[in-house]
């Protein structure tokens, strides 16, 4: 776990502050707009036969990422009351299961989630629950900032097989340089993703750091990059 704690882009030393309700209303008001949107257009009675069980499923996808957020939120203000046991698990089936998830709300949206690994066979030592939350977390942010390309959910080993990294890459606006060092701050300049108030990023890493674990940013031309470093399962390391 040493090559883990030493990572450059772990964001050590940055205090995040709480969300607030602002912070929190903002990222509910995207998807309750759209289901408002959809349902004023059911009323309007200019929906065909067609058209009615595509927008009804929209509704639904749209309602369950609004109940994930609020969800997010409950569980992240009693964390500190919580424990949370960590077991082996194999978090390339869970990212098949965030990915098959997710898939019919990036078809609605007209974009696509896929999943590439780079080791065949991983163990890591975490909690199901929070990992999952955390990979959707990043998979809903990368749903809304990706222009063009598949987003990718990638599992490989770092540091010689120390800890392993689950990364979200998307393909839209540049991390900002202050969003990239600060991920996990309520105030962090985000002029090239202004829709994100980093509410759903500052949860992502309450959940990390429940089960001890860092999330991290890296920036690109065309995109960014969100991840969680996870440790290892010692049955893995005994091989």
């Amino acid at each position: 776990m040493e090559g883990l704690r030493q990572q450059t882009n772990r964001l050590e030393g940055v205090v995040p502050t709480a969300p607030s309700f602002v912070a929190a209303a903002h990222e509910l008001k995207s998807p309750l707009a759209l289901v408002r949107q959809l349902a004023l257009h059911l009323e309007s009675g200019e929906v065909s036969s067609s058209e009615l069980q595509e927008v009804a499923h929209r509704i639904t996808l749209t309602s369950e990422r609004a109940l994930r957020l609020t969800t997010d939120i409950t569980k992240s203000s009693r964390l500190e009351d919580s424990l949370f046991s960590l077991e082996p698990l194999n978090p390339i089936v869970l990212c098949q299961e965030v990915v098959d998830e997710m898939r019919p709300l990036y078809a609605a949206h007209g974009r696509t989630i896929v999943l590439t690994s780079r080791a065949r066979s991983l163990l890591a030592l975490a909690n199901r629950d929070l990992l999952r939350r955390i990979l959707l977390n990043f998979v809903d942010n990368a749903l809304h900032y990706s222009d063009e390309g598949p987003v990718t959910i990638t599992a490989s080993l770092r540091d010689g097989g120390s800890y392993i990294r689950l990364s979200v890459r998307d393909y839209g606006p540049a991390l900002p340089s202050t969003m990239r060092k600060n991920v996990g701050q309520k105030s962090v300049g985000m002029h090239s993703r202004p829709e994100s108030s980093g509410l759903g990023i500052y949860i992502a890493r309450q959940f990390a750091n429940a089960m001890q674990a860092t999330i991290g940013a890296t920036s690109h031309h065309d995109g960014a990059t969100f991840y969680v470093d996870i440790g290892t399962s010692s049955q893995l390391r005994l091989l």
